[in-house]
């Protein structure tokens, strides 16, 4: 599946190569935490965090602030958390989320993609049982300064689940109840956190033919055009063999 993967590849790297839609994702994070625990870092986790994930992908702190600003003013627009599910071509399971502040105009657009690139849209609970809700928390290598092996131990009391290191950077994944209290360890263990989020991991996947990988992730790469899509997760293998 060489082709396929390399194609995967270059989907991962497009992924966050928009500068202005990364932005706009990292935005409408901070303005959804705003609302939701006010606009003071040290007592919100989520602004936090959604300050971390802004530095993730440079944005500048000019754009942060006013961001912040944006957020704490009454007549701001509202953005929810929405998820949709459905699948793709060759039964691959999708589940996608989106931040909107028009859900009509989203519920619309999501569905058209579904349509037009051999997918369908299904309803809630058509296929959110086939991934597991983690929280991933990424940080480099570079910044990374304690033993991995000593750490993961100790973390385990601290709900970790497991984690992946390669040479770039270590992935923490954890139940989504210990979501909270995990960042709140990593914080105080001084362990620097590139980005952290809540996402969905299939419990199975299914492996693909080039031909139809590339149908699924054309399917995808469209989800992830439109500017209210947040993440886009699925059950198709992306593993090099």
């Amino acid at each position: 599946m060489g082709r396929a993967f390399e194609y995967r590849k270059a989907r991962k790297m497009k992924r966050w190569a928009g500068m202005a839609k990364a932005f706009t994702k990292v935005g409408r994070e901070i303005n959804i935490a705003i609302k939701e625990g006010g606009p003071d870092p040290d007592y919100n986790p989520r602004l936090r965090l959604a300050i971390a994930n802004a530095k993730a992908v440079n944005m500048p702190k000019a754009n942060v602030d006013a961001a912040i600003k944006r957020a704490t003013d009454k007549d701001s627009a509202n953005y929810d958390e929405v998820t949709f599910e459905g699948y793709g071509p060759h039964g691959i399971a999708i589940l996608v989320q989106a931040t909107t502040d028009n859900n009509n105009r989203t519920v619309a657009n999501i569905r058209h993609v579904f349509s037009k690139y051999g997918g369908s849209m299904g309803v809630n609970g058509s296929v959110d049982y086939m991934f597991e809700r983690k929280g991933q928390f990424r940080v480099k290598r570079e910044k990374f300064q304690h033993d991995l092996e000593e750490i993961e131990l100790e973390l385990i009391d601290a709900g970790l689940d497991s984690l992946v290191s390669d040479e770039e950077e270590i992935t923490f994944y954890t139940a989504f109840e210990d979501f909270g209290s995990f960042q709140h360890e990593l914080e105080e263990r001084g362990i620097p956190v590139d980005s952290a989020e809540l996402v969905y991991l299939p419990t199975h996947t299914k492996e693909l033919s080039d031909s139809e990988a590339e149908a699924v992730i054309k399917l995808i790469d469209m989800l992830e055009e439109d500017d209210d899509v947040a993440n886009v997760f699925h059950t198709m293998d992306e593993s090099e063999e």
